[in-house]
């Protein structure tokens, strides 16, 4: 559970604001206080802030966009409300709320002048709003049933479904004939028609002030429900955008920034750290490096003085002594190379006499390796054959390939050294 403080701004520049601490699941977790702006900062005390804007100042509709949200949707909204706005759209911020399930999307707009204005207000008393949102997104929305909140001069007005709007010096009946729920009636004989449930929030004194309002409505709708607000409409209001309802203007250009800088803070040190041990690990490469590198050329200048104490003819450059080792053992008779194919060839020769009906077809030999093909007359002649080859220990024989051509067996047997 969050809790947040919500701050009502005041009309037409009004230095007093309202605040109230609610949390998301639509309680109030303080009464409402009013005073200035500086006192209300003294209250945040980490919680974020929503602030709610006279919804005289902002322009709250709704838009039916096939657009699902982004960039693209950003650039649409303005051109799409470019006729219900006097002042230039470049001028305007709009912000788009979640799309409901009749598939409108609802719009807020309002002056880039003053939406700076108000955070320059919040950024004097070092509050930074988490949200911003029209105040009349406070009157919740009921399905199948009209809406209605009095505050002073001003009506707030929703029909449960995608209509919302506020209507200012005017009366709740005005607002229904407005929205097309009551008949714009001239003939006082004309039948009523009941239609619809009305819930209404006024304080005592508009209660009174339109009695006879409240009379007319009731003839003309099914029900009025009237809920007297004792603390203002700041609580009604409050609950509604603390649990997630309303349209946050601060979108775009003005939406939260990425803090990489704090975000990386927890990590700078283990960062450090970590680059130090890769300085440090790169650092003892490079002294091993030079050291072998130290060690080599001593040991090839050793190689080179002793090589021409034996061939004084010898060059002074001595790319590979191995080479020169190898060469000089071979020039003796003890090449390091193993004798594998005449030993081999003598133990196949055994194995071939001892099973005289299979036939040598072909034999070749790279790299070690002897590679056989012999002809048999069935595949045990062939897996004696590869038995007697292994018998001495030496070498292994395996078969590689076994073909039946015609009534004879095509055989592939490969020779190698023992442990090669």
């Amino acid at each position: 559970m969050t809790d947040f403080v919500v701050i009502r701004l005041g009309k037409e520049n009004d230095p007093m604001v309202e605040w109230i601490v609610a949390d998301d699941s639509g309680t109030c977790r303080s009464q409402p206080f009013r005073g200035a702006l500086a006192d209300a900062a003294a209250l945040v005390q980490g919680r974020p802030v929503i602030a709610l804007i006279p919804s005289t100042e902002a322009l709250t509709t709704t838009v039916n966009l096939p657009a699902r949200g982004g960039s693209k949707l950003n650039a649409a909204i303005p051109y799409a409300l470019e006729e219900q706005v006097a002042a230039d759209i470049e001028t305007m911020q709009f912000a788009a709320g979640d799309k409901r399930d009749s598939g409108i999307r609802p719009v807020a707009a309002v002056s880039r002048a003053q939406l700076d204005a108000w955070l320059a207000r919040f950024e004097e008393v070092d509050i930074n709003p988490w949200k911003i949102i029209p105040e009349n997104y406070g009157l919740a929305r009921i399905p199948g049933t009209m809406s209605v909140l009095v505050d002073d001069d001003c009506v707030f007005f929703n029909d449960g479904e995608d209509t919302e709007f506020v209507m200012q010096g005017a009366n709740p009946s005005d607002a229904l004939v407005a929205a097309g729920k009551l008949a714009d009636r001239t003939d006082d004989d004309a039948p009523p028609e009941q239609s619809g449930h009305l819930i209404v929030y006024c304080n005592a004194a508009d209660e009174e002030r339109l009695s006879h309002d409240w009379i007319a409505l009731r003839h003309e709708l099914h029900s009025v429900d009237i809920n007297l607000l004792a603390d203002g409409a700041l609580p009604r209001l409050a609950v509604t955008v603390a649990s997630g309802q309303g349209v946050n203007l601060l979108q775009g250009r003005y939406g939260p920034k990425t803090d990489y800088q704090s975000w990386l803070r927890p990590w700078s040190k283990a960062a450090i750290l970590l680059l130090t041990l890769i300085i440090v690990g790169f650092a003892g490469k490079g002294v091993d490096y030079y050291r072998l590198t130290q060690e080599e050329a001593a040991l090839r200048a050793q190689f080179t003085q002793e090589y021409q104490q034996f061939n004084p003819n010898a060059s002074t450059d001595i790319v590979d002594p191995m080479a020169i080792v190898n060469s000089m053992k071979r020039s003796m008779g003890t090449a390091t190379a193993p004798q594998v194919f005449l030993p081999s060839i003598r133990e196949l020769a055994t194995a071939m006499q001892q099973y005289s009906e299979a036939q040598l077809e072909a034999v070749s030999y790279r790299a070690g390796v002897v590679d056989i093909r012999v002809i048999s007359p069935d595949v045990e002649t062939v897996g004696n054959i590869q038995k007697a080859l292994n018998a001495s220990g030496r070498f292994v024989a395996s078969i590689q390939s076994t073909d039946k051509v015609a009534d004879r067996i095509n055989s592939r047997i490969q020779i190698r050294e023992a442990g090669s």
